[in-house]
Parts: C-alpha cells; sequence; structure tokens
C-alpha cells in the first residue's frame, strides 16, 4: 500500500499510532491486527508528511497570537475558574546537536478530589482535570509562544484565579514572571521535601533514626510555611548554603498551607508524568532523531497527550 492509497481516516489514524509507539511496532500492530502491511519506511515517510502539515498549522497560530498583541476581552472572564500550568523539562537526543532539552508544559482545570477523611499533607485535596500539553525542543522562546498559545487557548488569563506549579528551575520562573504576572507561584511540594531529605541527611550522616525525626519536624514547617524557623535550623546544625538555597530562594512560593487553602495543587506531577510520555516515544533504545523530525513528533505526541489529534488533524 502506498501513501496515495490511504483513505483519509486511514492516514490519520496511522500517524495517530505512530505518535504511541515506535514505527517498527506499528507496522507490526497493522499486520497482526488489520491484516494490513504498512512497510517502516513508508509509515516513516507519511508520518513525516501529515507532522510538517501539522506543524506548520500550529506555529501559524503561534505566529498570530503572540502575548505582545493579546488584548483582554472582558467577555471571557471566569471568575469561577482556577487553572494552573506547569513546566518541566527533559532530555531528548538530536544527530548533530546531542542532548537537547524538551520544555514541557501543561494546562489543567483545578477542582477537588475525591473526599477523604483525614488527608495527610502530602495527598493532594484538589486534582487536575482537561490537561493539555504542549512541547518544545531547545528552544526558549519558542517554547513561551507555544504555552501562551496553549494558555489562552484554555482560558488562564481569564481565569478567577490561577497558579503556576513547577520545580525550583531558574528558567521557568522566568517564564512564569514573563507569561503569567498575576498568578500564585508555587514549588512543587515533593521536591521541597526532597531538597529537605538531603539537608536531614547531611546533617546526620551516621544517624538515620534522627535524621528522619528531624526531617518530619521540619516537613511540618515546611508545610506551614515557615521557612524562616526551617532556614534558622539549618544555621543552627551547620548546614551550608548548599543546603539552604532552595528554600531561601523559593520561600514566598512554598506557603503550601495557605496554598492549599486557596483551593491550589501544590505538586507538579501532571507535567512530570508528561516529561516521561514524551520521553517514551522519544528516547527508546537506539532512537535518534533529526531537529525537522524530533519537532513534527512533539507535535503530533502533544495532541495525543492533550486529546486533541483529531481536532489538530481536522484543522490542519
Amino acid at each position: 500500500m502506498t501513501q496515495r492509497e490511504y483513505s483519509p481516516t486511514l492516514g490519520r489514524e496511522l500517524v495517530w499510532l505512530s505518535g504511541l509507539l515506535p514505527y517498527e511496532q506499528v507496522s507490526e500492530v497493522c499486520q497482526r491486527w488489520g491484516c494490513l502491511s504498512v512497510p517502516v519506511t513508508t509509515l516513516w515517510e507519511y508520518t513525516q508528511a501529515s507532522g510538517q502539515r501539522l506543524m506548520e498549522h500550529v506555529e501559524h497560530e503561534r505566529e498570530h497570537s503572540p502575548v505582545e498583541r493579546t488584548q483582554w476581552n472582558q467577555r471571557d472572564y471566569d471568575p469561577r475558574a482556577c487553572k494552573v500550568v506547569s513546566m518541566d523539562g527533559g532530555m531528548v537526543y538530536v544527530r548533530g546537536e546531542g542532548w537537547k532539552e524538551l520544555k514541557a508544559g501543561v494546562v489543567g482545570d483545578v477542582v477537588p478530589a475525591p473526599f477523604q477523611l483525614d488527608r495527610p499533607p502530602d495527598e493532594q485535596a484538589h486534582q487536575l482535570k482537561h490537561l493539555r500539553y504542549v512541547g518544545v525542543v531547545g528552544d526558549g522562546e519558542a517554547f513561551s509562544r507555544a504555552l501562551w498559545l496553549l494558555a489562552l487557548q484554555q482560558g488562564v488569563p481569564y481565569a478567577g484565579r490561577s497558579a503556576v506549579v513547577a520545580d525550583g528551575a531558574s528558567w521557568i520562573w522566568r517564564v512564569a514572571a514573563d507569561l503569567f504576572p498575576v498568578s500564585t507561584q508555587i514549588v512543587d511540594w515533593y521536591h521541597a521535601k526532597e531538597h529537605l531529605a538531603q539537608a536531614a541527611f547531611a546533617a546526620y550522616p551516621g544517624d538515620p533514626e534522627t535524621a528522619q525525626r528531624w526531617l518530619a519536624r521540619q516537613a511540618a514547617l515546611l508545610y506551614q510555611g515557615e521557612i524562616w524557623k526551617l532556614l534558622m535550623e539549618c544555621r543552627r546544625l551547620g548546614l551550608d548554603e548548599t543546603h539552604t538555597r532552595y528554600f531561601h530562594t523559593h520561600q514566598r512560593r512554598m506557603q503550601y498551607q495557605t496554598f492549599r487553602a486557596e483551593g491550589f495543587i501544590i505538586g507538579s506531577g501532571a507535567v512530570e508524568s508528561g516529561i516521561k510520555r514524551y520521553k517514551a516515544r522519544l528516547t527508546g533504545a537506539g532512537m535518534r532523531w533529526s531537529r525537522a523530525g524530533v519537532e513534527r513528533m512533539v507535535v503530533i505526541r502533544s495532541a495525543i497527550l492533550s486529546g486533541t489529534f483529531i481536532d489538530l488533524w481536522a484543522a490542519a
């Protein structure tokens, strides 16, 4: 079967499947379940051609929706809406360039989690629904444009409340300050606890039981947002800036009890899971992508993760 013999629906489904699995596996699935012989090279060529069309459509939208040209529309304002934006990064290999960072963003609606009596601090009182993803390889400016368009499409600028939830990477908070200056900023609770655990075992290197007890006490202060007390305790134990810088830098983003009371999530698991799902398709054994190839696949993969692939295919 050649490209020109594909029906529109079959061609769309082959590209969708190629965004889920390596081409070799797609070919095998087609043979075993559809008795359809589709060579790997044909899958690659068709997916690349289709990916280019989809990418050109997406790029056209991004170029015509820059943040500096976006005007406020009062009719779109929704005082009841609560939105969260998360960002993270992972590495993919690009031929001729080496390992490059895939910057990914996700936008979601905050809704109450199922009721649970005596919910511990580590478990979210709210959760994200209707997740939409975007990814860009290497280019920070291009990522900002892509994330802004996604946020605009999902109504973030018009939400009554919004937050950016992410780890402590400095590039993330530069993007947040540029695109979402009025959004609440929250450093991921679990990353903060990991840094606190490192401080605990640095303070008591030969005494894990004492380190765990100290960690439990300081974690309570961390959750309550009393970072100044935590920093005083670290200094008392002689811990240097290596272990205190994270808390000093992000203390205003660590008011977890307050954030919870305001109805926000305090974890960035959605985007971290998204990074793993991008990499599941992009970083398999022996995968080495061209710049054009990985950019096309990221567009396809983003639409698949967002559940918008059919809509993108029809629009492009």
